[in-house]
């Protein structure tokens, strides 16, 4: 159940399943403590979204967020810091995902070995139906400016950081792996490097099969938005998807447009859920790749996304994007926290700007 809470669409898990007999799931990769690595500083805050104002579903504006400081932070009264903007993905929110990647036990032990110390955050962006796909959209809120815009102006104010492009990094896992690259495509004047872990949602997505076409709607005209809380993994990731990329502000409750419509699939739908995939998207913003110093990409070799992950590394060379990526053993979950504190965290030490200008 933990691998399907964390594929993030019904996409995604057929995609996996599609690959046939799965071998054994890997055991975890957890990092052992560092001995005597220095602790950092956990800090929980709420930070006010205007970009999430008025959306539809009703969901708060003001968001939960964790921000870890670095162990020197409360020694060096003057000094700054980049910032790395850490995405989590669907079903969860930003404290399970915690669990997951078991902060602050990998940061501090990236910073123990060698990693330089930054600030990292982590927002909370649960939504009704479980996730908010980093996506602007009138029914979920603007999230996508909510993290480009929003967050990092709380986090420059209310932190010593280094208020600078060069300065800040974001990177994700599953859905947070695609809201990295959306943001990092549209947003370059806020980011200079991106990291996306097993990204969700890269290709465009069909209709869904009539069994789950019959049940989206069923619940949509029954109008009962606070029983989708109850529904499978699928039906719910679905109302999620259209919430972000078919939102539609003359269909209450749920405001919203399925991507059926009496079993049939409705092509305007669809290509609206197109428009929105980074494989069709990246050829529009190439000028804004190119501006990155660095991007990184990975995923399991175990894991149904691997293929559009590599694909989309093979656009980027393509177009002469430098960029790096890994294939790694492990599935969609299972190497989570080692790649934070043995890869994530270190790439950001080595290309974010550590001095301010």
């Amino acid at each position: 159940m933990l691998r399907h809470a964390l594929l993030f669409t019904a996409g995604a898990i057929a995609a996996a399943t599609s690959l046939g007999a799965q071998p054994a799931r890997p055991a975890p990769n957890v990092p052992v403590p560092v001995p005597n690595a220095a602790p950092v500083v956990t800090e929980r805050v709420k930070v006010h979204g205007t970009s999430l104002e008025g959306n539809l579903e009703g969901d708060s504006p003001d968001r939960d967020v964790i921000v870890y400081l670095p162990p020197s932070y409360a020694k060096s009264g003057r000094r700054r810091y980049p910032v790395l903007y850490a995405l989590h993905g669907y079903s969860i929110s930003n404290e399970r995902w915690t669990t997951e990647i078991h902060t602050p036990q990998t940061i501090e032990g990236a910073f123990a070995t060698g990693t330089r110390e930054m600030i990292v955050v982590l927002a909370n962006a649960q939504t009704l139906h479980n996730g908010s796909m980093y996506s602007n959209s009138v029914t979920t809120g603007n999230w996508e400016d909510f993290i480009a815009h929003d967050l990092v102006a709380y986090v420059d104010t209310h932190y010593r950081t280094i208020a600078d492009r060069r300065s800040r990094g974001v990177a994700g896992h599953s859905m947070g792996g695609y809201g990295t690259v959306r943001i990092a495509m549209r947003h370059p004047d806020v980011f200079s490097a991106f990291y996306a872990m097993s990204p969700c949602c890269m290709s465009a997505r069909g209709a869904p099969s009539a069994e789950s076409a019959t049940r989206l709607e069923a619940v949509v005209a029954g109008g009962d938005t606070a029983g989708s809380r109850s529904l499978d993994f699928g039906t719910r990731a679905t109302l999620a998807s259209a919430a972000a990329w078919s939102p539609n502000p003359n269909a209450p409750p749920f405001y919203l447009d399925l991507p059926t419509k009496d079993g049939v699939p409705q092509p305007q739908v669809l290509a609206r859920w197109a428009a929105n995939a980074p494989l069709a998207m990246v050829d529009q913003y190439v000028a804004n790749l190119r501006r990155y110093a660095a991007i990184a990409l990975d995923v399991g070799d175990q894991d149904g996304l691997r293929r559009d992950t590599a694909e989309l590394h093979r656009i980027l060379d393509a177009y002469g994007i430098a960029n790096t990526f890994e294939l790694y053993p492990g599935d969609h979950v299972s190497a989570v926290a080692d790649r934070m504190q043995n890869h994530v965290l270190p790439f950001f030490g080595k290309y974010l700007a550590f001095d301010a200008r």
